[in-house]
Parts: C-alpha cells; structure tokens; sequence
C-alpha cells in the first residue's frame, strides 16, 4: 500500500510561487509515474503534472511553461515548482502515483489548498 503525503499549499498572490512537496512510503518497488492534479471548487479533478520513474513529463495545456514537475527517487519525492500563479490556478493539489501497468492513479494523497489571491 502506498502512501502520499502531500506539503507546501498555501495562500500566494498572483504572479507569485509555491513549491508542493510529495513524500511517497509502502510498498514502492511497482511505482512507474508520480504526479499531481488539482480540483477547483465546482470543476472535475483534472491532470496538472506527471512524471515517470524515467524522467518522462507530462502537462496540462494550462500550466505549461510555468509549473516544472520533477521528481527525487532516492528520496521517493516528487515536487510541483509553480512560478506565475493565477486565480484560476486555485485548486486542492492531489498527489498521484500510478503504478507499473496502470493507466490510472492507483493511490492518492489527502490533498493540499493552494489558494491564489490578492
């Protein structure tokens, strides 16, 4: 069983940065992607950011170019840099992990607030 546990949401102005954090425990050994998404009040949960055990990255269309995912596997850390915030981008940050042979997240973090306004 794995374990998620998500750091680093908060309450940032627009233009301004947060980093999350994602420390993963359990059972490992079968993780291929680590990744976050996000769910805004009243919106679907929705993909913001994956990675492989590779170093492979995947973004959503909203967040390229300013949100920089990456991941430390001796660590079993995975960590979401985002730079430019926007009011859009508030949202409860979910951390995902995808095992091998999965197409889906199979395990997921409680969540962390990222809140950006004036």
């Amino acid at each position: 069983q794995v374990q998620l546990v998500e750091s680093g949401g908060g309450l940032v102005q627009p233009g301004g940065s947060l980093r999350l954090s994602c420390a993963a425990s359990g059972i490992l050994w079968g993780i291929y992607v680590l990744g976050w998404y996000r769910q805004a009040p009243g919106k679907e949960r929705e993909l913001v950011a994956q990675i492989t055990s590779g170093g492979t990255t995947t973004y959503a269309d909203s967040v390229k170019d300013r949100f920089t995912i990456s991941r430390d596997n001796a660590k079993n850390t995975v960590y979401l840099q985002m730079n430019s915030l926007k009011p859009e981008d508030t949202a409860t940050y979910y951390c995902i992990s995808i095992p091998v042979g999965a197409s889906r997240p199979q395990s997921w973090g409680q969540g962390t607030l990222v809140t950006v306004s004036e």
